[in-house]
């Protein structure tokens, strides 16, 4: 399905078939668990690594090498007889001229198929469920009549602890490298007697050993083995034609210093038409432990049939997650992203955050407080437990006064506090959120550490945050900007102190007033009448101040000079101040409607909505990092789709659901991508931009898989488009669709109940409902107490009016 000239969407949707290796990127995929990730590309490229990207990187990634994605996780065939040689995923022989080449995609696993030379090759990626290691499954076929006499190497260039240090270090790093070959076990050993734990770049000498030990094997018979990546590779050679793979011998070398490689040589003789299966197996262990071995279940690990069930076990996790969300419509787009990728995407984002991927490299962000609290609306449906997990362990990052780190690491528990404004509220946004799914109301009363000095409950935290927020204002009771909101380029716009941030203010509102309904379940009598004062102030002295004429300026400088106004020949719209104007109620309803045509007229483009124009092309110091962005990218001027998601559901809340479908629409990386060799990156994920007509390569996306873009599409797809959207009651009915959607059904999840929704929309409206039964029985408004309910199946059926 929706195939372009590299690849398709499998027909069930559940995977994205690559028939052309020379993509115009890399596009990757993700296999991982709780502890073990790794990120495996359509010509398995990528890298590895356990709990966190930069302080415990297992196998090594070439930033902007050339050829691209390089090294990998390789198994290269020989042919003994004829000397020639191939790699099962293509890379790296890529001058080879294959017969046949195919990457498929999946949930937690990625399968290339080659053939060449007369053989069949299919290796399957994947990471078990709940063992800390990596399979690589093969199976060759012999295609031609007569026997084959086959070498096997099998290799992966190791990293092995602080990835940042690797990189800037690393004719020094390569002094602590061990690697032996354990005869007993028939498996490389490898590890490093020194780990670089420092908090940030530092000359400081932490001298502590890494705590673990890397175990590589394959369930062929060993014949040979090298840990010296030098003499594996030889001189003046690469990953495409190792010495040791040209002269068929290895040199068994065991390092105590050098560039380490895990590489291991087999030989066997493959019959006519017949298969020889294997696996290559990557795991880590503790190095304290008494029983590794034991630990990782190596003996299974390295029995086919317990991969192979293995394997089994991570597809049926999958099937199960999908199972908590799926519809038919009739845009069979809008289908396949909600019931598959887009949710698959959004899992990603939730344990990757910003800080494991091919844009965002693993060495610098951490794990984002804003990003933490956004990406758990993408995962809170389907594992309501592991968000609860998750909120509790970031809360741990926010000081005694409200205020936040911006981002944590989590070996360290370091990060930086860079005095953003939004970021403290993006607690407060999550644990609503997390409560709207689940009403375990017990999280509030949960007691966690803050960062610097004492404790306090869940509740109180979340008070905090918004206290911090309501405090941290200018005179005029408009939030400070400091060196910058939810758009982090706007960082000169208020250092001083001085300058406001218009869209802080709206976003403020707007989680201030989601929150009413908690305090009034709590009681909380004092906090609900301080925040709705704070509320009707906040709309008040925005709507004196920051209306232009036909939109809302974007913020005030410490000067005091706005920014985003029609009088500026660049800058003169922002995308945020307009849409959270509508998505907090703040905008009265004649200004709403103008905020939605000035959106409509000025940043609607054909894949989504630009995030500010016209583009910056002349630097203004103090307006930030912004002006300094080439025009039509990133926050300059691009289609930022993080911000196009908020767009929707302006619009939607605006009553404009046709123009609402029209963007989210425009937005679908089966739509925007159609232009492939323009567009460039992954067409089965969303990206966190596409570059706008403002620059010359208008089209092209970039930074596709971790973006705030995926949960908050997945969301307003379900909750605002289908209209299932949770409160701590219950959940509200509310669909807004196109009106030539005449019926629809939805299916989804919530608080141990299934609801099995049909929507009939025979009168061709795009929302208002006039009817709800649930199990037949019809309900006086839109709102279903799960509870109220006996059944765990709530069949129900909406007649739009």
């Amino acid at each position: 399905m929706y195939d372009n000239k590299y690849g398709y969407f499998s027909e069930d949707s559940n995977e994205y078939v690559i028939t052309d290796p020379r993509t115009p990127r890399p596009w990757f995929n993700y296999m991982w668990n709780d502890h073990y990730a790794g990120l495996i590309s359509h010509t398995g490229g990528g890298f590895s690594y356990l709990d966190t990207p930069r302080d415990n990187r297992l196998t090594r990634m070439r930033y902007n090498c050339l050829p691209w994605d390089r090294p990998g996780r390789y198994v290269i065939v020989k042919d003994t007889e004829s000397g020639k040689y191939w790699s099962l995923s293509w890379a790296p022989t890529i001058d080879l001229n294959y017969d046949l080449y195919e990457c498929r995609h999946g949930f937690g696993y990625t399968k290339i198929t080659t053939e060449i030379n007369g053989i069949r090759g299919e290796i399957t990626y994947f990471v078990p469920n709940d063992i800390n290691a990596e399979v690589w499954h093969v199976n060759l076929t012999n295609l031609t009549n007569k026997s084959r006499r086959l070498e096997i190497y099998s290799f992966t260039e190791l990293l092995m602890g602080n990835a940042l240090n690797d990189l800037i270090n690393q004719p020094n790093d390569k002094h602590f490298t061990e690697i032996i070959f354990n005869n007993q076990q028939k498996t490389l050993e490898a590890t490093r007697r020194y780990w670089v734990l420092n908090k940030k770049v530092s000359v400081a000498q932490p001298n502590i050993d890494w705590k673990h030990i890397v175990h590589f094997t394959q369930t062929l018979p060993i014949k040979g083995f090298d840990g010296s990546l030098d003499k594996f590779i030889g001189k003046w050679r690469s990953e495409a034609n190792p010495i040791c793979i040209e002269t068929g011998k290895m040199t068994n070398s065991e390092i105590t210093a050098g560039d380490p490689i895990a590489a291991l040589q087999s030989k066997i003789i493959l019959n006519p038409k017949k298969t020889r299966e294997f696996a290559v197996v990557f795991g880590v262990s503790a190095k304290e432990s008494e029983n590794p071995y034991k630990d990782l279940q190596w003996e299974k690990l390295t029995n086919i049939n317990f991969v192979k069930e293995q394997f089994e076990l991570l597809k049926n996790k999958w099937e199960k997650h999908l199972s908590t969300v799926s519809t038919i419509t009739p845009d069979k787009k809008f289908n396949l992203m909600i019931n598959s990728w887009n949710q698959y995407q959004a899992a990603v984002t939730f344990d990757m955050a910003r800080n494991s991927g091919y844009y965002h490299g693993g060495l610098l962000f951490g794990t984002g407080m804003r990003d933490q609290f956004q990406d758990i609306i993408g995962m809170v449906i389907s594992h309501p437990d592991k968000v609860r997990a998750r909120l509790l362990n970031a809360l741990r990052f926010q000081f005694k006064d409200g205020s936040t780190l911006h981002n944590f690491f989590k070996l360290t528990d370091w990060g930086e506090k860079t005095n953003h404004s939004d970021t403290p509220l993006w607690i407060p946004f999550g644990l609503v959120e997390y409560l709207n799914e689940t009403a375990d109301f017990s999280i509030l009363d949960e007691v966690v550490k803050y960062y610097d000095e004492g404790e306090g409950t869940v509740y109180e935290h979340l008070k905090m945050a918004i206290d911090f927020a309501l405090s941290a204002t200018t005179k005029r009771g408009i939030p400070k900007i400091m060196n910058g909101d939810w758009n982090d380029t706007l960082d000169h716009v208020g250092p001083q102190g001085k300058g406001e941030t218009i869209w802080g203010a709206f976003f403020l509102s707007y989680v201030i007033k989601k929150t009413f309904e908690l305090l009034e379940f709590k009681k909380d009598e004092e906090t609900l009448a301080r925040w709705k004062k704070a509320y009707d102030n906040i709309g008040k002295i925005v709507n004196e101040v920051a209306w232009d004429g036909e939109w809302y300026i974007r913020a005030f400088r410490d000067n005091g000079e706005p920014l985003g106004t029609s009088k500026h020949k660049q800058g003169k719209i922002f995308i945020n101040s307009q849409s959270w104007a509508i998505i907090s109620g703040q905008a009265p309803k004649d200004r709403a409607a103008k905020c939605l045509s000035s959106l409509k007229k000025y940043l609607a483009k054909s894949n989504g909505m630009q995030i500010c124009w016209p583009s910056y092309t002349e630097v203004e110091d103090n307006v930030g990092l912004i002006s300094r962005c080439v025009p039509g990218k990133k926050e300059n001027g691009a289609i930022f789709n993080h911000a196009s998601s908020w767009v929707v559901l302006a619009a939607i809340m605006q009553g404009d659901a046709e123009f609402a479908f029209d963007i989210y629409s425009r937005m679908n990386p089966i739509n925007s991508s159609k232009r492939i060799d323009r567009y460039e990156v992954e067409p089965y994920v969303y990206a966190e931009y596409v570059t706008s007509s403002d620059h010359p390569t208008e089209g092209q996306a970039s930074h596709s898989w971790l973006t705030g873009t995926a949960v908050w599409m997945f969301r307003i797809g379900i909750d605002s488009i289908l209209g299932f959207s949770p409160c701590l009651k219950g959940m509200y009915i509310n669909p807004n669709i196109p009106k030539t959607w005449k019926v629809f059904t939805a299916k989804r999840s919530f608080r141990g109940k299934t609801i099995n929704m049909t929507v009939k929309n025979a009168d061709r409206k795009n929302s208002g409902v006039k009817s709800i039964s649930v199990n037949g029985v019809k309900l006086n408004d839109n709102l279903i107490d799960v509870n109220a309910f006996d059944s765990n199946e709530l069949n129900v059926e909406v007649i739009i009016k």
